[in-house]
């Protein structure tokens, strides 16, 4: 089985430090602690002890509405993910991999499953941006967007960290920021399993099933 259970405050300190600037080209693009991983084990989901509380977030989606993160996904099994559009390789393989994922399941199950991408790089990612970005990959996906202090105050209840977007040392404009996908138990609401960016297309294929009922993976 490809679970493991850490404590959640010590858990919250690792996930707050794995950072990755999608496309820099540096360094900077490896995580600076991998909260998913465990030397030998291979394994993809972290299953807390603790659950993490849903954000409060209340930001704009692909169609220019208000969305309330906590009342839209209230009773829904929910992976969350912060990105931003303009990556050229995490946030598109992460996404794209739920997305391959979630057909793998029945019709029901996947009209069951909520998954909220939040933008990173609010200035650039419009909700016509998102929309389009998102549109390529499954457009059942939730995009969101707002102003960044919400977006980084949000993230960082999940103990993900998140920076402005700012040009890398080529002049590139990146963002840099967490790539752990958090699911969301429809029975209690609460973020009990985090999965980090080296999870496969078939890690959430075996998984996905489990977390929409609430079930540890």
């Amino acid at each position: 089985m490809r679970k493991k259970t850490y404590a959640a405050a010590a858990l919250f300190a690792a996930a707050a430090l794995t950072l990755s600037a999608c496309g820099s080209g540096d360094d900077s693009n490896k995580p600076i602690a991998d909260v998913s991983a465990e030397a030998g084990t291979g394994k993809a989901a972290t299953v807390l002890d603790k659950a993490f509380e849903k954000p409060d977030l209340v930001l704009t989606d692909t169609n220019g509405k208000k969305y309330d993160f906590r009342a839209e996904t209230k009773g829904v099994p929910t992976l969350i993910y912060f990105g931003y559009t303009h990556c050229p390789d995490v946030c598109p393989t992460t996404m794209s991999n739920l997305a391959v994922a979630k057909k793998q399941l029945p019709k029901a199950e996947q009209d069951k499953l909520k998954v909220v991408f939040v933008t990173t790089d609010p200035a650039r990612d419009t909700p016509a941006a998102l929309g389009k970005w998102l549109k390529g990959i499954d457009p059942a996906f939730v995009g969101l967007t707002g102003d960044f202090p919400t977006i980084q105050a949000g993230a960082r209840t999940l103990g993900i960290s998140i920076e402005p977007t700012a040009k890398d040392k080529n002049g590139k404009l990146v963002s840099v920021h967490g790539t752990q996908v958090i699911a969301f138990s429809p029975k209690t609401d609460g973020g009990y399993v985090i999965y980090g960016e080296d999870a496969t297309v078939d890690d959430y294929t075996k998984d996905l099933p489990k977390l929409i009922k609430g079930e540890n993976p």
